[in-house]
């Protein structure tokens, strides 16, 4: 098998000729810009210029050489923008490390921080001085009385998670940028036999935290659900108008959709099932339901952290093939109940590494042993996609990363 059959494979709840494995195949998939650094030099690669594909995550796009050691089977679909000069600019990180982030954002260094300007110059987040992260500042419906929301692709400018998007972002939605999502498209299917991870997003709750700010957004759930529901109604408008484009241009190259909702924490849900009955399930149908309709071998994943256990019935009936990252140290995650519940019908793309405690903390020899009884568990049967759980962050150790993967490579061997 090909990466692409392999992972085609393992949606298809076949098992593959070995373990599907994904490294920085989406946005919490990958690693830490520092991290990354760390690693190459421990494998003894050439210095890289290092790309940060995410700035609010600082997350380097993993180049080929790294992918082919590791066996990944999965790239995302801006995977090559490494190679366009003209999309990056210099940047440098607190440390002094020089690195390349995306020419399109705009970043200024003040007394306080790093920050990035909206459109009405407030600033809408900030990188705190020795912080390894931006973070959002600014929330356009906090302090407003707007029940309409007539203006809401404007107040979605303004937040930094929707403005700062990731290769091959800028391009937008108009006839140039979906010239330029096609042409990455196509051009990343001749380049690879890798499986193609496109990142949508369609956000739904995330994106109510992101413009009420959290807080009032999950209060308004319950005190003002007509306000919620015509907000969340705009948004889907939004949605199905963007991904009918997307899909126009895409959808022939690429093998799994991807959408983002983080629902969970590690306590549970952050809202009952009847809360996501109510405002989500039926807009995540709508949704997945026409990713069916205009492109029926796309597979849809779903990135939701957290312990998301309780809703997991209704999201397979909503039409969703995958979720990541299989946060398994939180409440209810417990791999073996995931894998005989709903392994039939749906792919665990994740819980491969605990990225919590093991991987950062632990040593090699923890880390393998650990690794070998998770794969164990998810792998029976196909349905199953390895990555850590979430992004490997800037403290982890490169031998932990490197004494991951020999784990797979000796139980694939």
């Amino acid at each position: 098998m090909n990466s692409r059959e392999r992972v085609l494979a393992a949606l298809n709840h076949e098992e593959p000729d070995r373990v599907a494995v994904d490294l920085g195949g989406h946005r919490s998939s990958g690693m830490h810009v520092i991290a990354y650094k760390k690693l190459r030099e421990y494998l003894g690669l050439a210095p890289s210029k290092l790309f940060i594909y995410d700035l609010i995550q600082q997350l380097a796009i993993i180049e080929n050489d790294v992918l082919d050691i590791f066996g990944i089977d999965v790239v995302e679909l801006g995977h090559n923008f490494y190679n366009l000069n003209e999309y990056w600019q210099d940047w440098e990180l607190d440390d002094g490390t020089t690195c390349k982030i995306p020419a399109f954002i705009k970043v200024e260094k003040t007394q306080d921080g790093n920050v990035v300007y909206g459109d009405e110059e407030q600033v809408i987040c900030i990188q705190k001085k020795g912080c390894l992260f931006f973070e959002q500042t600014y929330f356009p419906f906090l302090n407003s009385n707007d029940f309409a929301f007539k203006n809401l692709p404007y107040h979605l400018q303004q937040i930094m998670w929707v403005r700062l998007g990731m290769p091959p972002a800028p391009a937008g939605f108009d006839e140039e940028g979906l010239r330029i999502w096609r042409d990455t498209a196509v051009n990343i299917r001749k380049s690879t036999d890798r499986a193609i991870y496109g990142t949508f997003g369609g956000n739904l709750i995330e994106i109510g935290e992101f413009a009420f700010r959290m807080d009032n957004f999950l209060y308004s759930l319950a005190a003002e659900p007509t306000r919620v529901h015509t907000f969340l109604d705009k948004l889907v408008e939004i949605h199905l108008k963007n991904l009918d484009k997307y899909l126009d241009a895409t959808a022939e190259y690429i093998d799994i959709i991807g959408f983002g909702d983080d629902f969970g924490t590690q306590q549970g849900p952050q809202i009952s099932p009847k809360m996501y009955q109510e405002f989500f399930k039926p807009r995540h149908k709508v949704l997945w339901d026409y990713v069916k309709q205009r492109a029926p071998h796309l597979k849809i994943s779903l990135h939701s952290c957290g312990g998301i256990y309780p809703l997991i019935r209704d999201l397979i009936e909503a039409g969703v093939d995958a979720i990541n990252p299989v946060q398994f140290t939180s409440k209810d995650m417990c791999l073996h109940k995931l894998k005989k519940e709903f392994g039939k019908d749906l792919t665990l793309w994740g819980g491969g590494c605990d990225t919590r405690s093991i991987l950062p903390f632990g040593t090699p020899e923890e880390v393998k042993p650990h690794v070998k009884e998770n794969v164990k568990i998810l792998s029976p049967g196909g349905g199953f996609v390895f990555q850590q759980v979430h992004n490997i962050m800037a403290e982890v150790p490169p031998q932990n990363v490197v004494a991951m993967f020999e784990a797979l490579r000796e139980i694939n061997n």
